[in-house]
């Protein structure tokens, strides 16, 4: 049996440009691969956010030079986009985590589960 949902990453910097795609994995349930997703957008974030960031300007550079994770259906539907996900509130949340040092592996499920 084939997986039902397959995740794609784009890469923001080479907007439009399907040879810098890659397949991030392939699912059974839609749960787990929305997991996979928000774990790619978290990361793409964590490693653009720099000292003094804003959660504006983090959205910004997520938006130029981010990894852009989505969930293709099998009927081709494409069923999460991060484009939707970076929000100013998830910014911040990215921030904040790196600015008080919390442990990744503790506020990541957390990110996941509440967004």
């Amino acid at each position: 049996m084939s997986a039902k949902y397959k995740v794609c990453v784009d890469d923001n910097y080479h907007y439009m440009d399907e040879s810098e795609r890659y397949t991030a994995g392939s699912y059974n349930s839609q749960e787990k691969a929305l997991k996979k997703c928000k774990k790619i957008t978290i990361r793409s974030l964590e490693d653009l956010c720099e000292k003094e960031i804003t959660p504006e300007k983090l959205s910004a550079q997520w938006s130029m030079f981010g990894e852009d994770p989505f969930i293709v259906g099998g009927d081709g539907s494409v069923l999460f986009s991060a484009r939707e996900y970076v929000t100013p509130e998830l910014c911040k949340a990215v921030i904040d985590s790196r600015k008080h040092g919390w442990v990744r592996a503790f506020f990541r499920p957390q990110l996941w589960n509440d967004m």
